[in-house]
């Protein structure tokens, strides 16, 4: 009868995913003749994949697509986690394309945007994770 909370956090986590990875890879696109393929291309693809994500994600909350429990806005201090989780999640993905040698602008924006979506939805499941019962 109802969807459970583990599926609607998922497909609101994937939302922000793909939109994350898309817009990551635009922004390395758009990019890529101007900055080499580097720390500021890949900050710079993450930071816009993770927000475009977020703002998706919350235009369908908003609607009333994918609401759940646990869709709510989150606190300022958790915005502030997850810019520096966008940080650290596209210097990662920077990394990665650098390690499989294909350093092409497009490549470092979706892999930026895709690990920086990926650290900014753990840190919301770590926030939205009630604490275990102490016994």
């Amino acid at each position: 009868m109802g969807r459970s909370m583990a599926g609607i956090t998922t497909a609101s986590l994937l939302v922000v995913m793909i939109v994350g990875t898309i817009v990551g890879a635009l922004v390395g696109m758009l990019l890529g003749n101007s900055l080499q393929p580097g720390p500021w291309l890949a900050i710079l693809a993450g930071l816009a994949g993770t927000v475009a994500g977020a703002v998706v994600r919350n235009t369908l909350v908003d609607q009333g697509i994918a609401v759940g429990e646990y869709e709510a806005a989150l606190p300022t201090p958790i915005l502030v986690f997850a810019a520096i989780a966008s940080i650290v999640g596209s210097l990662a993905g920077l990394e990665v394309a650098l390690l499989v040698e294909e350093a092409f602008p497009t490549w470092v924006g979706a892999l930026a945007g895709l690990m920086s979506s990926i650290l900014t939805s753990l840190l919301v499941i770590a926030y939205h994770h009630p604490p275990p019962a102490r016994s």
